[in-house]
This record gives C-alpha cells, sequence and structure tokens, in this order.
C-alpha cells in the first residue's frame, strides 16, 4: 500500500484557488469567473473518481503537515469520508451551474462565488479531517465562509438571519473546541481511529467521557439541527436559492451530521459508546427532532421554510441510523447522507425556480403551476415522493434498511417513528402536488422569454432534472457496485465486523 501525500490537498485547493482569484475579478469578468468555477468543480469531480478507485484498490491518501506539540493536520481519505466528500463534490458541481443561471445580472457576484468556493473548501475539508483538531479547524472555517453567503442579500432579515446563525454556530463550535480540548487532555491523542481510541480510559473516566461525548455532540448538533439547537436554519432561508441548496443539502447540516457519525464511530468506537449508555438518549433527542420538524413543517406557507423544517427532521435520520447502534441500522443512517442530500437539493432548486421565474414564494401561491412549469415541477415531484419514502426513490432504501435495522437492534419504538414521519411527510408534501397539478391557476402565469417555452433558463432547469433522475436511480440501482448503499455497506463492516 503506497500512501498520496499531495492528494488530499490537490481536492482542497482545486476550490480553493479559483475561489481565491474570484474574489479580485471585477463584476463585468462573467466568462472568466464561469470557467474558474466550473473547471474547479470538474477538476474535484475527477481527483474523488480516482481517489474512490484508489481506497477501493487499497491505496492509502494522506497528508499530515505540523500544527501543534503533539498534534498535526491530518487530511486522509477513508471510506467514511469518500461518501460524505463524494456527495459534495458532486452537488457542488451541479450547484455551480444552478447558480451561475440564479445569479445571472445579480450583484456581487465575484464576492457570492468566492465564499462559495471557499464554503465547498471548508466542507471538504471536514470530510478529509483525519483527526479531530482538524476536523475543528474546518468545521469553524465552515461557518465563516457560509456567513457571508446567507446575508448576501444585504436586507435587514437577511442580517438578522446572520445574527441568528452566528451566535449559534460559534456557541456549537465552543463547545466542540472544549470537548476536544478535555479528550485531548485524557487521551494524548485525536486520530481517528476505527473503533474508536478512548478505550483505555474504562471505566476510570466514564463520567468525564460521557460528559465530553454530551460536549461534542451539542457543538455538532447545532449545525445537524437538533432539537432544540435548530432554530437558526429556518431563519436562514432568507439567503439565495443555492445557499439554502448548499445549507441543506451539501455543507452545514450535512457537516453537523457527518461530525456526528466520526464522534461516534471513530472517536468512541460503537461499542464504547454503548458501553456508556449515550446511544439511547442521542436516538432519543434524534426521533424527538425527526417528529417535530415534520410537524412544524405541516403549518409552513412560506416553500423554502417547509422545506427548511423538512430538512431538520429528515437529517436526523443519520443521527438515528447511527445511535441504534445496529448494523443495519447504520447503513439506513449512512446512506440517507446521500439520499437526502440528493433528493432535498431537488426540492430547492425547484423553489428557486418557482421564485426566480413566477415570484412564487408560497405553497398557496401555487395553484396550477404545474402547467406551467411542468419539467420543474416533476422534479420537485419525485424529490417529494422520495422525502415520504415511496419506492423505488432513494428515500424508501434509507428507510427500509433503518426500519430493519431498528427492529434487528430490538429497538422496536423506532419503527414507530419512522412510520409516524412518513405519514407527516406526506401531509406536508401531498398538498403541495395536489395544488401544483390538480387546481386551477388562480390568474394567467407571466410569459416567459425562455427556449423552455413553458419553463425557466436552461441552467435553472437541468439541475433539479438532474438531481430527481439521480434520486429515481439511487433507488433503482441500490445494489450495484460502487453505490451508496454498497458503500455504506462497506463502511459498516469496518465497524461491525460483518
Amino acid at each position: 500500500m503506497s500512501e498520496y501525500f499531495e492528494l488530499p490537498l490537490l481536492i482542497l485547493a482545486s476550490s480553493m484557488i479559483p475561489g481565491l482569484i474570484i474574489f479580485m475579478l471585477p463584476e463585468e469578468a462573467v466568462r472568466t469567473r464561469i470557467a474558474l468555477n466550473m473547471s474547479g468543480a470538474l477538476i474535484k469531480v475527477m481527483l474523488v473518481g480516482f481517489v474512490i478507485w484508489g481506497v477501493s484498490n487499497g491505496q492509502q491518501y494522506e497528508t499530515r503537515l505540523p500544527f501543534l506539540p503533539g498534534l498535526d493536520l491530518v487530511l486522509k481519505a477513508d471510506a467514511l469520508s469518500i461518501l460524505f466528500i463524494t456527495l459534495s463534490t458532486v452537488l457542488w458541481l451541479v450547484t455551480t451551474v444552478y447558480a451561475i443561471g440564479y445569479l445571472e445580472n445579480s450583484p456581487h457576484r465575484s464576492r457570492f462565488f468566492g465564499f462559495f468556493s471557499l464554503c465547498v473548501t471548508a466542507t471538504v475539508g471536514i470530510a478529509l479531517a483525519g483527526n479531530l483538531i482538524t476536523f475543528v479547524l474546518f468545521y469553524e472555517l465552515l461557518t465563516l465562509t457560509t456567513y457571508p453567503l446567507i446575508v448576501h442579500r444585504g436586507t435587514e432579515e437577511a442580517r438578522q438571519a446572520g445574527r441568528t446563525y452566528l451566535i449559534h454556530t460559534m456557541f456549537g463550535g465552543a463547545l466542540l473546541l472544549l470537548g476536544t480540548v478535555w479528550l485531548y487532555s485524557l487521551t494524548g491523542t485525536l486520530e481517528f481511529t476505527q473503533r474508536g481510541f478512548v478505550s483505555g480510559l474504562l471505566p476510570d473516566h466514564d463520567n468525564s467521557l460521557i460528559i465530553i461525548f454530551v460536549l461534542l455532540i451539542a457543538g455538532l448538533g447545532v449545525k445537524a439541527a437538533l432539537v432544540p439547537l435548530h432554530s437558526w436554519l429556518p431563519r436562514a432561508m432568507v439567503a439565495p436559492a443555492p445557499v439554502s441548496a448548499l445549507l441543506h443539502a451539501v455543507a452545514v447540516v450535512k457537516a453537523g451530521a457527518f461530525g456526528i457519525v466520526r464522534v461516534i464511530y471513530d472517536v468512541y468506537g460503537i461499542e464504547v459508546a454503548s458501553t456508556l449508555g449515550v446511544t439511547l438518549p442521542l436516538a432519543i433527542v434524534a426521533a424527538i427532532t425527526v417528529i417535530y420538524g415534520s410537524v412544524r413543517a405541516l403549518f409552513q406557507d412560506d416553500l423554502k421554510r417547509r422545506l427548511a423544517f423538512s430538512t431538520i427532521s429528515q437529517v436526523s435520520y443519520i443521527t438515528l441510523g447511527i445511535a441504534v447502534a445496529g448494523p443495519i441500522a447504520t447503513i439506513g443512517g449512512l446512506v440517507h447522507l446521500v439520499h437526502q442530500g440528493m433528493m432535498k437539493i431537488t426540492l430547492f432548486f425547484c423553489a428557486g425556480n418557482l421564485a426566480e421565474t413566477l415570484g412564487i414564494h408560497k405553497v398557496s401561491e401555487m395553484d396550477g403551476v404545474g402547467r406551467r412549469m411542468p419539467l420543474t415541477m416533476a422534479a420537485f415531484t419525485l424529490g417529494a415522493f422520495g422525502m415520504m419514502g415511496a419506492p423505488p426513490l432513494a428515500g424508501f432504501v434509507s428507510k427500509w434498511y433503518l426500519g430493519l435495522g431498528a427492529l434487528d437492534a430490538g429497538q422496536d419504538w423506532v419503527i414507530f417513528i419512522l412510520a409516524g414521519s412518513s405519514l407527516l411527510n406526506a401531509m406536508y408534501f401531498l398538498p403541495i402536488l395536489h395544488r401544483a397539478w390538480f387546481r386551477e391557476p388562480m390568474h394567467e402565469w407571466p410569459a416567459t422569454h425562455y427556449l423552455w417555452r413553458r419553463e425557466t433558463a436552461w441552467a435553472l432547469l437541468l439541475p433539479p432534472l438532474f438531481t430527481a433522475f439521480l434520486s429515481l436511480l439511487l433507488g433503482l440501482l441500490a445494489s450495484l457496485p460502487y453505490s451508496p448503499l454498497e458503500w455504506a455497506r462497506f463502511i459498516t463492516s469496518l465497524q461491525y465486523a460483518l
């Protein structure tokens, strides 16, 4: 097995360097900005594809740089990081195409795309982090790079949303750092290790390990939008649609959920976490969040806020699957990391199309819109049915494994959470679909000058069609080699020795 020192750095640089250059471009340098965005995204896809092939064939990819005495900055591609980095890379490419079309002729595009690229750089750094201190640094960088995107519009509402976001995430970051420092003082290491590195502290430091676990999970739970740390997320919906898509499907909430997986798997280890008794309380918090988010979504007329509360619910499936502490449920939780991202980004792309093309922001304004924008609403329909868990879409695969895993682990109560959540999903998505497809329009829709005669600009239309199609394929072809499901099986086998 050989190690490639430079490859993780190149993956980071493929978005960081274009982002830094874009900051210096004048607003009128449209073609240069587009070329930098697209070339960076395509190069990252190719590099990640090479890493996937290498890791599956036994290669190791690690970059280690001196940082503090006894602590290095470590970037490492392992099976878990590849699952997250592949999602981030593919959806960054798609979101870049969408953002180019969405922000056409808008002000401050160089600033937007500069921070957009740095945000993805931070997300990739989180995915590749090989120890907890590297994770913390990129986790905080993600906060700093997403704040300008949330306040991009410059309105008072946007500034208030940005302040709320900063208060929540900086508080979460402080908790995460406190837990990290305390853990290092006990163990002398922060290296992510398969099945954890704290077992040597049992049983003398049980109480300390439980408190540290709470600190780490609370710090990560802010970005993962666990109740009661979730309130920043609906307010952040004042951001442009590409930012909302990035927050919900690629970057912030996924970074929190991914961090929770890392703590349970590679800091504590599932056996130690179960021995300490921390997995069941975490599963209960996740279950409460699943139901709470779904109930709140029922009462939102603003379309993006309804989708935001849906995210609060859906992302917690990942935490729930891991906290059930069984191999089959773990597969369901891990694969939902990818499946939810693909479905949710489709929904936000479609919501952005409705707002940008027809000025529709509320569910009550959507009567008959399916006849005016049939392709956009077809993509939205696939995303919505996937969120409900309807076969053969990707969401069904996730919920199937979560349900089977709960029974296998003797956690039968989880079945009622999944069933209740799916029912609530239907209750807040089906009225949208009924309005869009079966009601008469309340007024004449404005004419469009786009070639897609009944739709919108191609840069806005193709991304949701692509991600909706992938949501279908990920369900239909779930058992193919290298699929997210099979990769989740592989990751789980390393933890449970299947």
